[in-house]
């Protein structure tokens, strides 16, 4: 109920502030567990996701974020989840688990925190290790231009990963290595484009 409100609030303010244009929304599963991952430029990456797909995203949140009272409050009602970055957080990774067996959507910025040069960071494995395990279709979503006021921002949801083969196979790391890998060039592709 708190999402559903907030995001009947808060979308129209952000397709207003920032011209929001989406391209690809056809590609996004209305229903089943789904992983959206996207290059991470701003503190708004979350909510500009939230405000542009049509079902709730379950983000990992920095673990700092949830120390301030207030805004935790606010976060963990919105669904987000604190993990510790710079390890293997298996809290985390587990909860993001249990997010998309119960048929949801997991959000993640697989760089691990905000580029500030906008160009993409290499990703981890953490999450081609939630990708294997859970077996949830996987969408790349590109955010492209910059948080200025009245400046478009464009929103281009790419066509979900084929990852069968690699699904069949025993997980290690050079199966996660090259999954990630894909993952990477599927979004630089995205915001290439």
């Amino acid at each position: 109920m708190f999402y559903k409100l907030a995001r009947a609030i808060v979308r129209p303010i952000m397709f207003l502030l920032f011209r929001l244009r989406v391209e690809g929304i056809e590609n996004f599963p209305m229903e089943g567990k789904t992983i959206v991952y996207s290059n991470h430029i701003s503190l708004l990456d979350p909510i500009l996701i939230g405000c542009v797909l049509p079902r709730q995203v379950f983000f990992m949140a920095k673990v700092e974020l949830f120390k301030i009272p207030l805004l935790r409050t606010i976060i963990r009602h919105l669904g987000a989840f604190p993990v510790k970055r710079g390890s293997a957080d298996l809290s985390a990774i587990k909860h993001s688990l249990q997010v998309l067996n119960e048929g949801k959507v997991f959000g993640i910025f697989p760089e691990g925190t905000r580029s500030k040069t906008g160009f993409l960071q290499s990703f981890s494995h953490g999450i081609a290790s939630i990708a294997h395990k859970s077996r949830a279709k996987i969408l790349p979503i590109a955010i492209v231009g910059q948080y200025r006021l009245f400046r478009p921002i464009t929103v281009k949801i790419g066509k979900p990963l084929n990852f069968d083969d690699y699904f069949d196979q025993k997980s290690n790391t050079e199966l996660l290595e090259k999954m990630a890998d894909e993952m990477e060039q599927a979004l630089k592709s995205l915001l290439s484009a």
